[in-house]
């Protein structure tokens, strides 16, 4: 069964002039402009990368645990996340509900609540 796809092509690898190597896609050999044109050469640095990966993997850790890290990192940051936003509401309705009762003991207690009002804010700034 012949393939209808094209010869699949290796990237030439060419030195650059400060003397790293870096892969090169051009045209086939076959390909013959009708009119003389400057060719084009599409020069990458290197192919894509998986530093991580390959080093997790390099220094003995398997697969599993490169995937867990992948799904479990970012569920972390997540549920971090959660708990400070929680903890910060806690914090504002605590602050909240210090100053109401402060406001109503002010207003309702007369001269006694006045003072109870001045001993509770003295010990909040304590």
């Amino acid at each position: 069964m012949d393939s209808h796809l094209p010869t699949p092509r290796t990237p030439a690898v060419v030195t650059l002039p400060d003397g790293t190597p870096a892969y090169t896609d051009h045209l086939p050999t076959t390909y013959q402009p009708t009119a003389p044109a400057p060719q084009v050469i599409h020069v990458h640095q290197a192919p894509p990368d998986r530093t991580v990966q390959r080093l997790a993997l390099g220094s003995g850790v398997g697969a599993g645990a490169v995937a867990a890290g992948v799904y479990f990192g970012p569920l972390l940051v997540g549920a971090l996340t959660a708990i400070a936003a929680n903890l910060a509401l806690l914090a504002f309705l605590a602050v909240a509900l210090a100053w109401g009762v402060v406001t109503v003991v002010k207003s309702v207690g007369g001269a006694d609540g006045q003072a109870a009002a001045k001993s509770l804010t003295k010990t909040r700034r304590r």
